[in-house]
This record gives C-alpha cells, sequence and structure tokens, in this order.
C-alpha cells in the first residue's frame, strides 16, 4: 500500500485529493497546524479513514519531522496563503507559506535518506502568468471548414485569421501579486531541486478551479453563497446586494475533482515534469453570474449587484486561457465537468445549505 502526504489537506483541493487517493487504496496522512478551532469540516466525512497529524510548512524542522517519520511514497503541497486579495495585505505571510514552505519540503526531501524513493507534487498557479500569454494566429470557423488541411504558414492575411491568446508551459511569467510572486518563486525551486538533485518533483500550473467547497472569499463562492441566502430568504427585496469588483475578468475555470486527477497523475508518470492543468475555455465573472441566477429563475440580476471599488486588485490580471495539451498528450488527462455544470453544482449546494441551515435554526 502507498503512503501519501498531504500539506494542505483540510482545503478544498486537498480534500478532494484525500477521497481521490482513498480510492486508490493509498494511506493518506494529512498534515494540518495546530489551531484553537479545527478546520475540518470539508475531511469530515472520512477522519476515520485517514491520519491527522501536526505540522507547520512553515517550521523546516517540522516539515523534517514529518517526513523522516511517516516515511511516505508521495508527497503532494497543496498549502498556501491562497487568496491574491489578501497577499497584498499580507505579503510577508504568503511569502514565508507559499515559497518558504516549499524549499523547507524540498530540503527535508534531500536529506531524509530517501531522496530517490520520494514523488513530489507542488501545486502552482496560472496567476504566476499574470499580464503575459501567447498569441498566435488560427484559422477563423468558417475557413478551416472550406480549407481543411490548409496550414496557417501558407496563408498571411489577417481578414481570415482569428488572434488566439492564451497560456501554456512554454509562456514567461509575469506575476502581479505577492501571491503570484511567491507561487512563481516555488515553481523555480521545485524545477532547480528536480536538476540539481534528481529529486522527483514536479508542478501543476492549475488554473481556476473552483467546487462546492471553494473558499467564501473566492468570487465564485462569494456569488453562490450569496444567491442561496437570497432564495432563503425568499428573494426579500430588501435583501443587501451582493458587492463584486471586475465583472469583465475572464477566468478559465474547471472543477476541483477533474484538477486533483491531474495531480495524481502527473506523480504516476515515470518522469517528472510540469503541466498546465486548464479546460481551454475563458469565461467572465458576468458569464458566471448569468448562469447562476439564471440556475435559481432570475433573467435579470442588475439591480441585485454592486461594483463596489474595494474588490479590484491594485494589479488586476483581466484574462486567463491554459492550453492543456501537454497534459492531454503525456497524462491522458481532461476535465469532465464542464463550466455551466460546475456552476449549477455550487449553486445548489448553496441553495440546499442555507435552506438546511434555517430550517434547523426554525426547530430550535
Amino acid at each position: 500500500m502507498k503512503k501519501a502526504i498531504i500539506f494542505g489537506i483540510t482545503g478544498q483541493d486537498g480534500s478532494y485529493l484525500a477521497e481521490l487517493l482513498l480510492s486508490k487504496e493509498y494511506e493518506v496522512v494529512g498534515v494540518t497546524r495546530r489551531v484553537s478551532v479545527p478546520t475540518l469540516n470539508r475531511i469530515n466525512h472520512i477522519l476515520p479513514k485517514i491520519k491527522i497529524i501536526e505540522g507547520d510548512i512553515t517550521d523546516a524542522f517540522s516539515v523534517s519531522n514529518v517526513i523522516k517519520e511517516e516515511e511516505p511514497d508521495e508527497i503532494y503541497n497543496l498549502a498556501a496563503q491562497s487568496h491574491v486579495g489578501t497577499s497584498f495585505k499580507q505579503p510577508s505571510l504568503t511569502w514565508d507559506v507559499t515559497a518558504g514552505g516549499v524549499l523547507n519540503i524540498l530540503e527535508a526531501i534531500r536529506y531524509s535518506g530517501r531522496k530517490d524513493d520520494i514523488k513530489f507534487y507542488q501545486a502552482s498557479s496560472s496567476e504566476m502568468f499574470g499580464k503575459n500569454f501567447t498569441e498566435k494566429k488560427v484559422l477563423t470557423t468558417a475557413l478551416e471548414n472550406v480549407l481543411g488541411t490548409v496550414t496557417l504558414d501558407e496563408i498571411h492575411s489577417d481578414s481570415v485569421c482569428d488572434s488566439q491568446k492564451y497560456q501554456d508551459e512554454d509562456t514567461p511569467f509575469m506575476p502581479q501579486s505577492p501571491y503570484a510572486i511567491a507561487k512563481l518563486a516555488a515553481h523555480h525551486l521545485v524545477r532547480n531541486y528536480r536538476d540539481s538533485y534528481g529529486i522527483f518533483a514536479c508542478s501543476g500550473i492549475l488554473f481556476n478551479h473552483e467546487s462546492e467547497r471553494r473558499g467564501e472569499k473566492f468570487v465564485t463562492r462569494k456569488i453562490t453563497k450569496w444567491i442561496g441566502e437570497f432564495v432563503a430568504s425568499g428573494m426579500d427585496k430588501d435583501f443587501p446586494p451582493l458587492r463584486l469588483g471586475n465583472l469583465d475578468a475572464k477566468r478559465d475555470w474547471g472543477h476541483a475533482e477533474d484538477y486533483v486527477r491531474g495531480m495524481w497523475e502527473m506523480v504516476q508518470h515515470e518522469t517528472p515534469s510540469d503541466y498546465v492543468v486548464a479546460t481551454g475555455e475563458t469565461h467572465s465573472v458576468r458569464e458566471f453570474l448569468d448562469i447562476a441566477f439564471k440556475h435559481v429563475g432570475i433573467d435579470d440580476w442588475d439591480n441585485l449587484v454592486v461594483i463596489d471599488p474595494e474588490f479590484y486588485r491594485p494589479a488586476e490580471v483581466d484574462y486567463l486561457l491554459g492550453i492543456p495539451a501537454k497534459a492531454k498528450r503525456v497524462l491522458g488527462w481532461e476535465p469532465e465537468i464542464s463550466f455551466q455544470k460546475l456552476v449549477e453544482r455550487m449553486v445548489d449546494s448553496d441553495v440546499e445549505a442555507e435552506r438546511l441551515q434555517r430550517s434547523d435554526l426554525q426547530r430550535v
């Protein structure tokens, strides 16, 4: 039986990854910081099947002890201060956890005495690209249908081509936040330790991935939780509006269940490498709102949403679109949950949660 350590097991990705590993008959060890009020709500349902130990990724001695004592086959690092907006307010904490923690794990593996027996996965982020993208000309759909196999090299007219902007493994990085800078440092550390010490270390450059378990600070969950509360209120016309920032920001959104499968597949490959994990589609916050509100029967939501400058980032990233061609070609990975299904699942979950909460309060 394989043993895996998950740093960040109590988060969205950690909980889904733990479920996946259990389904594959792993022994799962989760590392959590000691806190006065445990935050185990995402993994309560699997607690009897996993081992939880205390540790702090920012403490090198703590990380080294965990790895030496548990002797894992695989280590997955999903721990981070992962909210971009918060990183502007708490840059030092973001750096210590998101970059420094990765260095602690890599050093612990290096000196564990089992360097060649441990496989390490690091969760990188599409935020590392910032405002950079790769741009190429692609045939317009209509012309492609007519010309078939004619290549772009044979055509030089912009009138028959569309411009496609995207990010993949070859797109240069240009981080726009303390969070993205810390993630990029960690990403380069993984590459350096892989090349310098022969450690099996890989990074998944994950584009935005959401779920019913997403933290409430993130815009997608903020939207669906507000809708759940609004529906539970009977759609009260005096209900406080939903306050958001840039509705035109576009993201490549997938479901976390699909993305943790990609993480695992990277670690199973015989050669460590770095992969973009994305859906290949980009959607705006406005599109997310459209689907979410329509799912509860609301077509016109303009009067329910207020644009609040407080929620604009100091340095905004307007556009992210990942191309997971390498993951598809090498790993056989593809997303299974569509953008619309993702939004609807999140809305359904929050509507039901609010309904149950109000029902419980009425019984008290």
